[in-house]
């Protein structure tokens, strides 16, 4: 079957309201074109030289058989060829990063904004109270560290709309443990590689160099030195399971690089094991930490009581917090959704408009489901439609977002309770899906219907009032098969991939 031919033919299959058009099919035949795609001894070929070359690169996970084990390890799952990005549309995205890096910070330092746009779900929601409990303690002793080092992610979805044009779409802010800075920043080559073998030489020229572990390690080497003390160490707070050990281990190396020393220990070593000083200054097992690098901690299933404890600890030292709770709160949905509301943005930025509108050119629909007439509203809105929406609790880690009929099951459970306060209401976007082959262990290699999802990284440092460093720090492109609703990498849904610009 030809490939344009099975484009037509599948075109239902992609999206019930006949988004496929001749757009799509131009975008598909720029990035994977039909000769190769279909090509089915070459696709064989490139099949083992895709997995040996992300072998060869580092592009690398631990097995969920052996998650704490690096003697056995195994390519991470990532697509055979790079997606198509609309050109414009990327630099959409890294230029207004560092806009995104400020509204964050500010933010975190806003108490008044956050306690009004959380009072509703710290009510319903246990994790982002307890979350919060640890906020209003930390304020009420007053904070003891100056330097804030922000590390986040801000997530994309490319929305195709009825008139035919395609924009930006914010999907979430993530600021605590924004993955995959490592793996994607090995990629590029990987998809080099096979596109050089694949004949196609000219596309393999557009790969774009990308090095976000870099770009971490560069703020947290500057918080680093703020801080001050050439022993003190950058210690990554970890879970319990690794299996994503090598993403955090690039950093770590490029951290070592500039000879700043790193640890690596969980809740429970920090709860056993760490004290404060006079000074407030952390020490676990006789070092002094310099930074804390949260790479777990944005799930309730990450906490015991002893592990709340531990967080506790964390927040009223000395030591540098990345995210700080404050900045934590800040990446909420909740947060995501009041920021929507007229005159929100303007607050934080009274004096830079631009900043406003191109923050808010990339907002999606975002709607309140608090107690009264507004969550009232949205409630009828979301059980007459569901299928234009997304529910969204205050989770992070993906798999977590409720689609479709099981809208209308949860809601119609809460609607007349203060519970559904604990869910935001988001409108679903539509993205272009294109075709690829998508690599995973054990899966066998078929052609796929693929969404994809684009993450741009931001950094940035203040001390005090000076923000002393706040940069774009590279991007990650996740893509899945059009069959899945919601999951990431971790989630063992999505793969790894790379923008090829069109």
């Amino acid at each position: 079957m030809k490939f344009l031919d099975m484009l037509n033919n599948s075109a239902t299959k992609v999206q019930d309201d006949n988004r496929v058009n001749s757009r799509l099919l131009q975008m598909a035949s720029k990035a994977v074109p039909e000769d190769v795609l279909m090509n089915g001894a070459l696709i064989k070929d490139l099949e083992a030289v895709a997995k040996d070359i992300a072998l060869l690169h580092g592009v690398i996970m631990r097995t969920k058989d052996a998650p704490n084990s690096s003697e056995v390890v195994s390519y991470a799952p990532f697509t055979l060829f790079p997606s198509p990005v609309p050109r414009v549309l990327f630099h959409q995205a890294v230029a207004v990063q560092m806009h995104f890096n400020r509204l964050v910070d500010k933010i975190s330092q806003d108490s008044a904004f956050l306690h009004e746009a959380l009072a509703s779900t710290i009510k319903v929601d246990d994790f982002t109270a307890r979350l919060f409990s640890i906020y209003r303690h930390v304020l009420q002793e007053g904070r003891s560290q100056s330097i804030v080092l922000g590390l986040n992610r801000s997530d994309y979805m490319l929305d195709w709309g009825a008139d035919g044009n395609t924009t930006l779409k914010q999907i979430e802010i993530n600021t605590i443990a924004a993955s995959f800075g490592g793996l994607s920043s090995r990629t590029p080559d990987v998809h080099r590689h096979i596109l050089k073998v694949a004949g196609r030489l000219e596309e393999q020229k557009l790969i774009l160099d990308n090095n976000p572990a870099a770009g971490f390690a560069k703020a947290l080497a500057t918080a680093w030195r703020l801080y001050g003390s050439a022993r003190a160490v950058v210690m990554f707070l970890v879970e319990d399971v690794q299996m994503n050990i090598y993403d955090h281990r690039y950093v770590e190396n490029e951290l070592w690089n500039r000879n700043i020393p790193v640890i690596r220990r969980r809740f429970e070593d920090v709860y056993k094991t760490a004290l404060l000083d006079q000074d407030k200054r952390l020490f676990i097992d006789g070092r002094e930490v310099a930074i804390v690098y949260f790479r777990n901690g944005y799930m309730p299933q990450n906490y015991n009581e002893q592990s709340w404890e531990a967080r506790l600890m964390m927040e009223r030292s000395l030591a540098v917090k990345c995210p700080d709770i404050s900045t934590h709160l800040a990446g909420t949905k909740k947060v995501q959704q009041e920021l929507v509301r007229p005159g929100v943005l303007e607050k934080f930025f009274p004096d830079d408009p631009e900043a406003v509108t191109q923050i808010r050119a990339t907002f999606a629909g975002l709607y309140t489901l608090d107690v009264g007439e507004e969550g009232d509203n949205t409630v009828a809105m979301a059980l007459a439609n569901p299928d234009r929406f997304v529910l969204k609790p205050q989770r992070e880690g993906g798999g977590n977002n409720i689609y479709g009929a099981d809208i209308c099951q949860v809601l119609t459970g809460v609607k007349g309770s203060s519970e559904r306060m604990a869910y935001i209401l988001m409108d679903k976007v539509q993205p272009q899906p294109v075709y690829n082959y998508l690599l995973r262990r054990g899966c066998p290699l078929k052609l796929s219907t693929c969404l994809s999802e684009l993450g741009i990284f931001g950094v940035y440092v203040r001390q005090g009032t000076d923000m002393l460093l706040n940069e774009c720090a590279g991007h990650l492109l996740r893509t899945k098969s059009a069959e899945h609703s919601d999951g990431g990498v971790a989630a063992g849904v999505a793969v790894l991939d790379n923008p090829l610009l069109v």
